[in-house]
């Protein structure tokens, strides 16, 4: 899938030191760019130089002039970036961050499952492997998927992969009929429906905002449904004062940041945890990107046409979300 760099041996850092001054200092002195997803600990959102969705982390990554990009996510975010720059240095805190809806669709059962459709063109949600961006044709984001689906002909014949909760969405929003992969978010999959409606009753004036890699069932219930962006937006601009949230908890910090008056309650998922965490997600830490900065690996590297064939469908969706205005 893709190599790297290990590099170093975790080990104890001195407990006197101001980590959070030292990340500065270490980005400044080696002009990186720390990108972070919604998704992580707050304390990592709050040294970030940006923090966005899939979309705004693949045009921050698009455009930057940094050095070095660090990716503080999961490592399709991290190949994505890597994609957009291949002489650029990409850093990814740990190796082991990787993400259940992207292994969800092996690379080799869906060229296969491709050839059995060869009518169709590939659209493909960017949470995906290299792999599966190389055997598409046109990369998109929850931002901007229906806009994406909505601007082929209605004739065209389309596969979608590899979330099937996101792609049932696109095709009931826009009325296609999308061949849509089996794959799923293990955090977008468990929440409770049961467990959300007690706490709709006990929360009268919430409103549900969810998701659209949620269940349908959830997506029927919710009062606004969107990107982690578009949550966020909805939130600022909404007159309401009490939300019940079903995507991964890390949006809250952004939420609470931007609406400090407002009341947010992660929705439960179907276990005895109260809220719903990536543990993908949350693997990276201030000590690893603190120990990555520092020795500057690991590094993510890919093969030079894998680079080549998975660029043309992220451009080709950067491309279509300026058109769109996105």
């Amino acid at each position: 899938m893709y190599s790297v760099d290990k590099g170093y041996v975790e080990s104890a850092i001195d407990p006197t030191i101001d980590i959070f001054a030292e990340i500065e200092k270490l980005k400044r002195q080696k002009n990186v760019i720390l990108l972070a997803h919604y998704y992580q600990d707050a304390d990592i959102q709050d040294i970030a130089d940006f923090i966005g969705d899939s979309l705004g982390l693949a045009q921050e990554a698009q455009k930057t002039k940094a050095d070095i990009i660090l990716f503080a996510g999961v490592h399709f975010m991290a190949e994505t970036a890597k994609i957009l720059n291949p002489d650029k240095k990409v850093l990814i805190p740990d190796l082991n961050a990787g993400c259940s809806l992207a292994d969800s669709c092996p690379p080799e059962k869906f060229s296969t499952f491709k050839k059995q459709h060869p009518d169709h063109i590939v659209i493909s949600y960017i949470n995906c492997s290299a792999e599966i961006k190389a055997l598409s044709d046109i990369i998109c984001t929850s931002s901007n998927a229906v806009q994406i689906v909505k601007s082929l002909p209605k004739e065209q014949k389309i596969i979608f992969a590899p979330d099937k909760n996101l792609g049932a969405y696109i095709n009931k929003v826009s009325g296609r009929n999308m061949v849509l992969w089996d794959g799923a978010c293990m955090v977008h999959e468990i929440f409770s429906l049961e467990k959300i409606t007690k706490l709709k009753i006990q929360h009268p004036e919430a409103q549900l905002i969810a998701h659209p890699e949620c269940e349908s069932a959830i997506l029927e219930k919710a009062d606004f449904i969107g990107s982690t962006t578009a949550l966020l937006n909805y939130t600022k601009k909404s007159d309401k004062k009490e939300f019940i949230v079903a995507t991964e908890t890390g949006i809250l910090h952004q939420m609470i940041k931007s609406s400090p008056e407002k009341t947010f309650i992660p929705a439960p998922p179907n276990n005895s945890c109260a809220c719903n965490d990536c543990p993908h997600m949350k693997l990276n830490t201030l000590e690893k990107i603190y120990l990555t900065l520092k020795y500057e690996k690991p590094e993510l590297n890919l093969p030079k046409d894998l680079l080549e064939s998975a660029k043309k469908p992220i451009l080709r969706m950067l491309d279509l979300s300026a058109k769109f205005g996105l």
